[in-house]
């Protein structure tokens, strides 16, 4: 019975952290704002600057400091480098990226034929 007790408690607990995680956070403040929407304009700066790879379709939202990449690049070494290029920039603390590949005119693969 005291088992049973315990699991109990540790499902209370579990859920309750669950619940604390996916609550909304506090909104940013100005000076935050500020700050991301620097480090933003300092990572387009530099992906713009790279001269081998074409970052023009990329995105970029800095939240907290971690730069979030999303948008079309046409090759994995592009990603990796736009993935590594957004980690040198200052005050970039993480980065995810949900780019996706543009493959023959394509975005997201595909055969090029224009069929599906």
């Amino acid at each position: 019975m005291r088992l049973e007790r315990k699991g109990r408690a540790y499902v209370l607990l579990a859920g309750a952290a669950m619940m604390v995680a996916c609550s909304s956070s506090a909104p940013k403040s100005p000076d935050q704002e500020r700050a991301d929407a620097a480090t933003a304009e300092r990572v387009y700066a530099a992906l713009e600057a790279n001269p081998i790879y074409y970052f023009r379709d990329v995105e970029v939202s800095v939240d907290y400091g971690v730069a979030h990449l999303s948008g079309y690049v046409w090759t994995t070494d592009a990603l990796y480098a736009a993935q590594g290029i957004a980690r040198r920039v200052p005050g970039v603390t993480g980065v995810r990226e949900t780019m996706e590949l543009e493959r023959q005119g394509n975005r997201g693969g595909g055969d090029g034929t224009g069929s599906n």
